[in-house]
């Protein structure tokens, strides 16, 4: 008798056992690793070839047109590939350490716990008011990616929104969103971004920033969606915490949720907000005026991060340890844009993104004239998976697509939407976006869970971008 239960026992924890290894997610680094043997397979099957290169008045490396011509392949070899991660970690240092050193410096703004005490001083008045941060904030993000070309400079934000969403009552998800699905969409229906609208319509020949009154409802239009979509989310996860995808994730963070119960703010953390909010206007003002980027925005968090220890009475050995801290939590995200730069470095080496680029050119020219538009905004998220720079995919691709939309009866101007609306939905979900990866490790939010959430709103983005172009090709910017 006594034998038959043991039995039944191990039966039953046998399949305990199933069930939770068929729970597990693959780790994204085993994820990534498949990205970069598909890529090192498609060097054996896409014959190499490149397009010839000139600096134009403005500086910018740029194709040119109908210089295309096969070279000899240089396929991927086995060591190869696992040199390319090397290399990939190399090319992407830079965001590599620019998240090690955010992730410290925010460790030791968490361990003042002076957003718990700002909630807790602030709840009777904020009370109810909740939701009204989501659009606030978002169309702040959605303003400045359309207008200055911000994306990465924002991700600095996910570290201070992701807790204080989650003491808001919401979760991580939440957190996250409202600085990356927000500034994105802005990047996406940019009225005079830089780095994207700018930089195409001089290689288009355009006058700069032209054509902004359609683009401006365009950009309203994307902005509703991407607001509505996180609203939605956000109110089903206050209502149910456990209706959270990231509730797991949430529940080992140790951030204290129960701000109503919590002493006031003190004096002290009341001026290590002071210090966190001077950094950002810093920050915000340096990046506009002086062109500030990842090298000077890491020295300015550094400085963040011992003035707020010191204020708040903390030591340098204690700064030390809570900033190291903050960096092996980042350990596993800051890894990741190297292995997703490493992807690149195959297409690079073997020189087939010129091929894939001439390729879906010569079948967009056979695609009949009211669909071109579309074929368009549908090869440029494509291309961005290669080349996930805005202006060296506008360099790359423009001088080809310009001629091209020229002979099949697309005006220039819908020839620059449908390459800012396919380079900025791709960065939402690309898997050789280093950014994107970054901005994942900033919150610890998993990549599979971020794609099971993301899906839904991007499937909506790529529907509106295809009616925009189509709007546009029509309606709008006729030749």
């Amino acid at each position: 008798m006594q034998n038959k239960r043991d039995e039944e026992m191990a039966t039953v924890t046998e399949i305990s056992s199933k069930k939770k290894k068929k729970r597990e997610a693959m780790h994204p680094f085993n994820i990534l690793f498949i990205v970069i043997l598909f890529m090192a397979l498609l060097t054996y099957f896409v014959p190499a070839g490149e397009y010839e290169r000139i600096t134009n008045d403005a500086g910018q490396t740029v194709v040119v047109d109908g210089s295309y011509t096969q070279i000899d392949s240089n396929p991927a070899g086995f060591l190869s590939v696992f040199q390319a991660i090397h290399k990939g970690m190399v090319q992407s240092a830079p965001i590599i350490f620019f998240i090690f050193i955010v992730g410290g410096a925010f460790h030791v703004f968490r361990d003042t716990k002076a957003i718990e005490g700002a909630f807790a001083s602030l709840s009777a008045k904020t009370k109810g008011k909740e939701m009204l941060m989501i659009p606030i904030v978002m169309l702040f993000f959605g303003v400045a990616g359309a207008s200055i070309g911000m994306f990465e400079e924002a991700f600095p934000f996910v570290m201070i929104m992701v807790p204080l969403a989650i003491v808001l009552g919401y979760d991580s998800m939440v957190g996250l969103a409202m600085v990356l699905i927000g500034v994105s969409a802005g990047f996406t229906a940019a009225f005079m971004n830089p780095f994207t609208v700018g930089v195409a319509q001089g290689l288009a020949e355009l006058p700069l920033f032209s054509g902004m009154l359609p683009r401006i409802g365009f950009w309203l239009v994307y902005m509703a969606a991407a607001i509505i979509f996180v609203m939605l989310y956000a109110r089903k996860v206050k209502k149910d915490p456990k209706k959270s995808i990231v509730y797991e994730e949430d529940q080992a963070r140790g951030i204290d949720r129960s701000g109503m119960n919590m002493e006031k703010i003190t004096k002290r953390q009341v001026a290590v907000l002071g210090i966190l909010g001077l950094t950002l206007i810093v920050l915000a003002y340096s990046v506009i005026e002086y062109k500030w980027y990842i090298g000077e925005i890491s020295a300015l968090f550094i400085i963040m991060a011992i003035v707020m220890g010191l204020v708040y009475g903390m030591g340098f050995n204690r700064i030390t340890k809570s900033f190291v801290k903050g960096c092996e939590e980042m350990a596993t995200g800051a890894l990741i844009v190297g292995l997703a730069y490493a992807a690149v470095v195959i297409l690079q080496e073997s020189f087939i993104i010129d091929t894939i680029l001439y390729g879906i050119s010569g079948l967009i020219s056979s695609i009949p004239a009211g669909l071109s538009a579309g074929a368009m905004f549908i090869t440029q998220a494509l291309l961005n998976i290669a080349v996930s720079s805005g202006s060296g995919q506008a360099a790359l691709s423009m001088p080809i697509m310009v001629p091209l939309s020229d002979l099949i009866g697309v005006s220039r101007q819908t020839a620059v939407l449908a390459f800012q609306m396919g380079d900025g939905i791709t960065n939402m979900f690309s898997p050789t976006s280093g950014l994107l990866f970054a901005a994942l490790a900033m919150a610890g939010i998993p990549i599979i869970k971020w794609f099971k959430w993301v899906w839904p709103l991007i499937l909506v983005q790529a529907i509106l971008s295809l009616v925009f172009v189509t709007i546009a090709h029509f309606f709008i910017w006729t030749v």
